[in-house]
């Protein structure tokens, strides 16, 4: 009965013993690969959740310093240095939105990054999967598993890639979905605008 075990069978067949051995192999790198693409991941969610609290840090920062230089001069100088103080106003906006832009631009470079990364840990994972399912059946079929099964998954694994590769096209909801954070700091960078002039000419 040991003799009809399907792993002996296969440690007896010098091109099912190699295809095992190759595929076993294949396994580890995909796993290798899931790893640090998962690792990529990571360290990206990470970069852009400080560059939006960055964001969201300056502006505070930029406001509550509107707002106090605001109330001190309005309390000590006269008129007409308010006056002066809001011809000026767009100095400061321009100033933040500079920031603003810069930091959004960062976040959308990080989050062009975060979803290519994505795209390709899912097609390792798929392809994995169907290694792993082919692995499977070799060690239960033994010398009777057909060794035109490599050619198969190769051929399957192609049409996965193509089959992804069609799937990423400008779909207008997949699109904003996945830009959504940058849409976010772009309109409250377009709403902070006249916040200067409303502190040094209103206040």
């Amino acid at each position: 009965m040991i003799q009809q075990h399907p792993m002996m069978e296969i440690s007896k067949s010098p091109g099912h013993l190699l295809l095992l051995k190759l595929w076993q192999r294949e396994e580890h790198l995909f796993a290798s690969r899931i790893n640090v693409n998962e690792s990529k991941l990571d360290n990206l969610r990470r970069e852009i959740f400080h560059l939006c609290l960055s964001f969201l840090v300056f502006h505070a920062f930029v406001t509550t310093l509107l707002f106090t230089s605001s109330c001190s001069s309005s309390s000590i100088q006269g008129a007409h240095s308010g006056l002066t103080r809001c011809q000026k106003w767009w100095v400061p906006s321009l100033l933040g939105a500079a920031t603003s832009n810069a930091i959004a631009v960062l976040v959308q470079v990080k989050l062009w990054r975060y979803w290519k990364v994505t795209e390709r840990l899912r097609r390792e994972k798929t392809d994995c999967r169907a290694l792993a399912r082919s692995v499977q059946e070799l060690r239960m079929k033994g010398a009777s598993f057909d060794l035109a099964k490599e050619m198969s998954f190769c051929n399957m694994s192609y049409k996965i890639k193509k089959s992804s590769s069609v799937e990423i096209k400008w779909k207008p909801k997949i699109w904003c979905s996945n830009n959504l954070v940058t849409f976010c700091l772009i309109l409250f960078a377009g709403l902070a605008f006249p916040a200067p002039k409303l502190f040094l000419c209103i206040i």
